[in-house]
């Protein structure tokens, strides 16, 4: 093939390289606008991981690579006077232009053609010079061939909201530092690292308004960088800082990074009678944050998997193909941590009311890649220096086994068993099913175990099968099951409390979600008269007397929970459902005093968790479930999550548990390990209020990085609850044998292992009469 490379960055070189060795009948070019010593960067960082791909692929070149890095393994983190210096990261530093000049030399020494100052203007002419075959658009950030052809690759280019400057200094720091400072505007912080023998990195970053509150954005070079010398020299020990973009004027040399997303990275030009593909590489097709490390990383790597792709052999369609799946799931996973790293640094100030102690775990946590144990791997000596400190000073033990107080009740360690439908239930009756499957789990070690949500009147019930708590006959029931988990174990039982709303009278969960009944449908209500989906019924909107009596309803069945003996009352305030209905602006169109603002939408939930908390005894917790994020063009946002949690926080709420979506059959979440972890992180330390996380937290150490980062006080578990009701003794114990001695197993399991049988004994019993009476009555009734 004639490949053309337009782009001499990592990319470019690195792709060239690997062809022309893997033939050398290719004719590979590289057109690079620049000299080849010019370059505008000063030291990247690769992982060891990243050092091992190049190994694999080329073991000269990474040779000369990892003799020219500078290696270090510890991370050093400067706040508010104190520092937290932890070891085992395992990174590598190099400059941008030796790491470029071993690329170009290599490229050199195989036959790849470099044609220096030849800024390409028309990417389809310079292809009918070369006569490529292929052309591999490594141009870069600002990338002109992604621009021309925007119409194929559908790029998606977010500014973000901190602005940076990149510097160098001779000052030579033995460990990745992030030092902070507060200033009278704000806060900034340094990220700086050591590249050569004498050179470190010293990038500078702010959120904007703090930025132009300093007045940076009317300064020039030597008056900003003046100012970053006085803000962080403490850190420098007289060294000055360093720019090498003197050519730029006035501000332009501090920029908001732009996170780039292409849906498609191929696209195909006739070109000198031929079709010619035209493929993304690089920063060209994706960026990833400065602060993970990984923009380096992923231009390299691309260009190993294309290449890899040529050496299969088969068509250029399908390794193209192959390619643009492969890699751009892999850049995903990439960009979904640097986004959440992003939004760290974005907002420091929400983080720093905490200690130094857990603003470092934050800070080395904070995209969700790397979690408890890893840090353990990482450096076992810290990790457990911090998980002493998180435990008072007493034992490291592990986060998620450390206690947990609300108002009058302490909860043993921070895992729920969340509430899961069972569809169980008879005329909203408890059964023993339902008195087994939260018995069992409540002997499993968990700290709570919540009842399914259940509805005050028989109208608010999701299903015909689903719980109710509106008379005596359901609160006998109840209070049975809340007996055993008291007698039988040390574990605490909390009722959610909710009403249907608009998704209600529709099937159990195994015969279609959401679906409504085939017969015995009952009325509905909402907000505003909109049905949930197309095949669902429209419900009437609520009056001011139905509200009235369902307020009243909901209090009677909060009465009830606490004559029962529930530990902890929560209201369901998320997911589509009555309450939510009124908070999301795609459910609720009323023009009355509870539509239009968001104050507004909120004012009927508040007055029904107002009538609760009167009723509920003041010494138990009060908790709310919301939807943080509609995922729903028109939805609440996480911006909106934010005032709704101060409502009810000013209302007495205690916590929240923070959820998402399921308010529109719309929605598109974007899915993924601890996925809604974010915004109970952000609700926690912007309002300043208790949260559960919940979703896609499957492993104990998703829920130790979780706790230890003060991302939740709590997390919500089901899934790993279902398929083990002794999660959380299992997880203990594979933690550590301390671990193990801080659950209470004897007691929990031995002390009411003969109830518990015999509960089985009579749930088998029961079955096996339901089984009799079905056969006899096949003839009379199928189903």
């Amino acid at each position: 093939m004639n490949i053309l490379c337009i782009g001499g960055g990592p990319a470019g070189l690195y792709f060239a390289l690997l062809m022309k060795q893997q033939s050398p009948a290719h004719h590979v070019t590289v057109l690079e606008r620049n000299r080849p010593f010019d370059t505008f960067g000063w030291g990247v960082v690769l992982s060891d991981q990243t050092l091992a791909n190049l190994q694999a692929a080329d073991a000269a070149t990474a040779g000369l690579i990892g003799d020219a890095f500078n290696h270090w393994d510890d991370i050093e983190v400067f706040f508010k006077g104190k520092s937290v210096r932890s070891g085992g990261h395992g990174f590598c530093g190099i400059g941008r232009k030796r790491l470029l000049n071993i690329l170009q030399d290599r490229c050199l020494q195989v036959g790849v053609e470099l044609v220096f100052e030849a800024d390409v203007q028309d990417d389809q002419e310079a292809a009918a010079k070369y006569g490529a075959d292929l052309v591999v658009a490594s141009d870069g950030l600002n990338s002109r061939i992604r621009t021309r052809y925007a119409a194929t690759y559908q790029p998606d280019i977010d500014l973000r909201q901190c602005r940076f400057v990149w510097l160098g200094t001779h000052k030579k720091f033995d460990a990745f530092t992030f030092a902070f400072e507060q200033t009278e505007h704000g806060w900034f912080q340094a990220h700086a690292y050591q590249f050569d023998a004498d050179t470190s990195t010293f990038i500078v970053e702010t959120p904007e308004a703090v930025w132009k509150a300093h007045g940076l954005d009317q300064m020039e070079q030597p008056e900003a960088i003046a100012f970053c010398e006085r803000l962080f020299g403490k850190y420098l020990d007289g060294n000055a800082l360093i720019s090498n973009a003197t050519h730029l004027r006035g501000s332009a040399n501090w920029i908001r990074f732009p996170r780039v997303i292409c849906n498609t990275w191929v696209h195909r030009e006739s070109i000198a009678g031929k079709q010619v593909p035209i493929v993304l590489m690089g920063d060209a097709a994706h960026t990833a944050h400065f602060s993970i490390g990984s923009g380096t990383k992923l231009a390299l790597e691309d260009a190993i998997d294309l290449a890899n792709e040529f050496a299969t052999g088969l068509p250029i369609g399908e390794v193209l193909t192959h390619y643009e799946a492969r890699r751009s799931v892999e850049v995903l996973k990439i960009q979904n941590a640097a986004r959440n790293s992003t939004e760290w640094f974005e907002n420091v100030t929400r983080y720093t009311g905490m200690q130094i102690e857990q603003f470092a775990y934050s800070l080395l946590t904070r995209s969700q890649r790397i979690s408890h144990e890893n840090l353990r791997l990482r450096d076992a000596q810290w990790l457990e220096g911090y998980e002493s400190w998180l435990a008072g000073g007493k034992a490291a033990v592990p986060p998620m086994l450390t206690p947990f107080t609300l108002r009058g009740l302490t909860l043993k360690n921070r895992i729920v068993v969340s509430p899961m439908a069972t569809y169980s239930a008879v005329d909203g009756v408890p059964q023993d099913f339902l008195l087994v499957h939260l018995g069992a789990r409540a002997l499993g070690g968990a700290a709570m175990v919540m009842v399914e949500m259940t509805s005050p009147t028989p109208e608010g019930r999701i299903t015909p099968g689903c719980t109710g708590l509106w008379n005596d006959d359901q609160q006998a029931a109840f209070t049975r099951i809340v007996q055993f988990v008291h007698g039988s174990s040390s574990a605490k039982i909390g009722m959610q409390l909710g009403h249907s709303g608009p998704k209600g009278s529709t099937r159990v969960g195994w015969e279609g979600t959401d679906e409504p009944l085939e017969a015995g449908n009952w009325p509905l209500l909402a907000a505003s008269p909109l049905a949930y989906g197309k095949q669902n019924q429209t419900p009437s909107a609520l009056s001011r007397a139905e509200m009235d009596a369902m307020t009243a309803a909901f209090a009677d069945s909060a009465r009830r929970a606490a004559a029962c003996g529930f530990d902890w009352l929560e209201l369901h305030c998320a997911h589509g459902y009555l309450l939510a209905s009124f908070i999301s602006p795609i459910t609720n169109q009323r023009s009355d005093d509870y539509g239009g603002s968001l104050a507004n939408r909120c004012r009927y939930p508040l007055e029904v968790f107002a009538a609760l908390r009167a009723v509920w005894p003041a010494d138990r917790p009060m908790s709310v479930r919301i939807s943080a994020h509609d995922w729903a063009p028109g939805g609440t946002t996480p911006d909106d999550a934010i005032e709704i949690a101060r409502l009810f926080k000013a209302a007495g709420c205690d916590l929240i548990d923070v959820s998402s979506g399921q308010t529109t059959r719309a929605a598109k979440p974007v899915y993924g390990r601890m996925y809604q972890t974010p915004f109970s992180d952000r609700i926690r330390n912007e309002v300043g209020i208790a949260t559960m996380a919940v979703g896609a937290i499957s492993e104990a150490d998703h829920a130790n990085s979780i706790i230890a980062a003060g991302r939740a006080d709590l997390c919500a578990i089901a899934r790993p609850h279902l398929a083990d009701p002794a999660w959380t003794l299992h997880a203990a114990a594979q933690l550590s044998p301390v671990a193990a001695a801080h659950t209470d197993w004897p007691v929990q399991y031995w002390s009411g292992r003969d109830q518990m049988l015999r509960e089985i004994g009579k749930q088998k019993q029961m079955q096996a009469a339901l089984e009799a009476t079905r056969k006899a009555t096949a003839g009379e009734e199928e189903g």
